[in-house]
């Protein structure tokens, strides 16, 4: 395969794996793919500012989870840090991950217990027209974009994904 398109498989599998996240999990906000040091950065708002109590302890339980999960599924080493801004009347939790020991399995947990400690506050933007089959094959695509990216994403570009009125767009930064 030559180099030029080599490197546009690797865009194209980040890019891939970014849109599907979007579009499988409407409660995410936006994804940062940071190649240098591969991390995903996972956003989610939620309505209101929760006190520094309340997310310091949903914080400790969710990272508790995910470790535990880590320790269930073998993964002994892992980067999971959670990090909280406010902007107004919203909170952004940010969830740090590094690419190469995240899997589906995982990211359905941290949805589910972002909607478990959240309720209503977690803004979601719901697209009614996606079918079951289309979740689906959006999970399989997530599970096999994360794999190709474990092997060899090599690519030092900045890949920025945002959901906006119902669309995903992504940014090569």
């Amino acid at each position: 395969m030559s180099e030029l398109s080599h490197r546009d498989q690797e865009v194209s599998d980040g890019a891939n794996l970014i849109i599907s996240m979007l579009v499988r999990y409407p409660e995410i906000g936006t994804i940062n793919f940071e190649p240098e040091d591969n991390l995903l950065k996972l956003t989610f708002m939620i309505s209101g500012i929760p006190s520094s109590n309340d997310f310091e302890s949903k914080k400790r339980f969710i990272i508790n989870s995910i470790l535990a999960y880590h320790m269930i599924e073998g993964i002994t080493s892992s980067r999971v840090d959670i990090e909280l801004s406010s902007y107004e009347q919203v909170a952004m939790l940010t969830i740090i991950r590094d690419v190469h020991t995240m899997s589906r399995g995982e990211i359905n947990l941290m949805i589910k217990l972002l909607r478990d400690r959240f309720n209503e506050r977690l803004v979601t933007d719901h697209n009614d027209a996606l079918l079951e089959e289309d979740l689906l094959f959006q999970e399989e695509v997530i599970e096999n974009m994360l794999e190709n990216m474990r092997k060899q994403y090599n690519d030092q570009h900045i890949l920025i994904g945002i959901r906006e009125d119902g669309r995903v767009f992504v940014f090569n930064k």
